[in-house]
């Protein structure tokens, strides 16, 4: 199958955070739902990598919140989605589609010029208390999958 690459800077942002989307995808695509909801990390302080289960709903509603804050951007009024919870593996894979798929439609009216804001009050503050540009935020974004999709491949090789 070839590939067809989005156009533009804003098209290789978009392409490179679905392939880190379908490499997440991959790495939980053979997982049973029982290893899916498995508590493989006890001792940790933060609720969103117990398990498998939590880490992909942490990273499912943060890929809605990064596209939340490029809303907001624009002046768009929409809130945040709470984390959901999801017994198997194939829901996670859906909702990471959907998560990606609403990206998309957030960029669809977005330029290349629009990226890049040099001026700290053209920024957008996340609540981390981090500002950012559009095209720091979607590197956050593809950073964030990568590191949970890492994180999920180390837990499996260690159970």
């Amino acid at each position: 199958m070839v590939k067809v690459y989005r156009q533009g800077a804003k098209g290789a942002l978009l392409d490179e955070y679905e392939k880190a989307i379908i490499e997440l995808q991959s790495v939980i695509a053979d997982m049973s739902d029982k290893e899916l909801v498995t508590v493989v990390d006890p001792v940790t302080s933060d609720e969103n990598c117990r398990s498998v289960q939590t880490i992909l709903s942490h990273v499912v509603s943060s890929a809605y919140s990064y596209a939340i804050y490029i809303m907001h951007y624009y002046g768009y009024q929409m809130v945040r989605p709470a984390p959901k919870y999801y017994t198997t593996v194939k829901e996670y894979i859906r909702e990471l589609t959907e998560a990606f798929q609403f990206t998309e439609t957030v960029f669809r009216d977005i330029k290349d010029s629009d990226l890049e804001q040099l001026e700290q009050d053209k920024k957008i503050a996340a609540r981390w208390g981090q500002s950012y540009d559009i095209e720091q935020m979607m590197e956050h974004a593809i950073v964030h999958i990568l590191r949970h999709r890492r994180q999920i491949q180390r837990y499996r090789s260690l159970h």
